[in-house]
């Protein structure tokens, strides 16, 4: 899967939260759990559709789920 991202994300905070495990929200979005797991591990970034998904199934805006650093 290449190097780790820049981008963070609080997936794993949400999906906990949310009580909705790896799996389930792989199946909302179309991806599988370990496509999940490397998101929230910073292993991997998500297509811009995954992401707008993902932000959609918590209900909040794009930004608060995903961050990119500044500098």
């Amino acid at each position: 899967m290449g190097r780790p991202t820049l981008v963070t994300n609080r997936v794993t905070e949400l999906r906990t939260v949310h009580g909705i495990s790896q799996g389930e929200l792989g199946d909302r979005v179309g991806v599988t759990r370990q496509t999940v797991n490397a998101i929230e591990a910073g292993k991997y970034s998500p297509s811009l559709e995954v992401a707008f998904r993902i932000a959609r199934v918590f209900a909040v805006p794009l930004e608060a789920v995903f961050q990119y650093p500044d500098a």
